[in-house]
């Protein structure tokens, strides 16, 4: 009997060595699987962190960009403010002229005809000077007005009436093809056709000269110019 429990014993052994290696094994796995999340976790709350710590890098940058910014714009409103005072000035000297000394102003600036309630600038320009419709309209816009726009036959009469230089075969006014249709630069249509015979072709546009019936001929010549602008109300 004696024997048979020390073989019994012996044979138990291994098995119990066994189990254990098996459990401890399955615990490693266990532990192995969570020390995993544990790091999973911690990448996760670093995360947050790493973007914060973009996010700051990011701020501090557009606040640096934003004062660079407020800078510029302070300086830009300081030149707007001399450009403003010296334009202001040279609006005053344009219509209240020093020489004068009476303290009187005109209601158009030196250089310009005053006709009714409107001045008239008429370019007189060399031969190689003078511009086509484009760019006789930009010169207008340079001196704060535009080329003429005739709405009376009281106004057609002053234009008809611009000067005849030597040499000047036109003055450039507001007026061009637009579409099959005369257009004035104000978008309204030539209302009086009679004034004008040619039919209107896109690319014309029309001159006009003393003594002369309205012309259509190309934009891209090259003629003198009628520049308009309201008369200031003097008292």
């Amino acid at each position: 009997m004696l024997r048979v429990a020390k073989a019994s014993k012996k044979k138990s052994a291994p098995i119990f060595h066994s189990c254990w290696c098996r459990k401890i094994n399955n615990l490693t796995k266990v532990y192995n699987v969570l020390e995993s999340k544990i790091k999973s976790l911690n990448m996760q709350q670093e995360e947050p962190k790493n973007q914060t710590g973009k996010l700051e890098e990011n701020i501090e940058k557009l606040e640096e960009q934003i004062e660079k910014l407020e800078e510029q714009i302070e300086k830009l409103e300081e030149t707007q403010n001399e450009l403003n005072l010296s334009r202001a000035q040279w609006s005053i000297d344009e219509y209240c002229p020093k020489e004068k000394n009476d303290g009187k102003c005109s209601p158009c600036p030196r250089g310009w005809e005053h006709f009714q309630t409107n001045c008239y600038a008429y370019n007189d320009a060399d031969e190689n000077d003078r511009k086509n419709w484009t760019e006789a309209r930009e010169d207008c816009r340079g001196k704060v007005s535009d080329l003429t726009v005739v709405e009376t036959d009281v106004e057609k009469i002053k234009n008809t009436f611009s000067p005849a230089i030597k040499g000047i075969t036109g003055y450039w006014i507001g007026l061009r093809a637009v579409q099959g249709k005369w257009k004035w630069i104000n978008g309204t249509e030539l209302i009086n056709t009679g004034w004008i015979k040619h039919n209107a072709t896109d690319g014309q546009c029309v001159t006009v000269l003393q003594g002369r019936e309205w012309r259509s001929v190309s934009c891209d010549e090259k003629n003198a110019w009628i520049c308009e602008k309201k008369a200031l109300t003097v008292n």
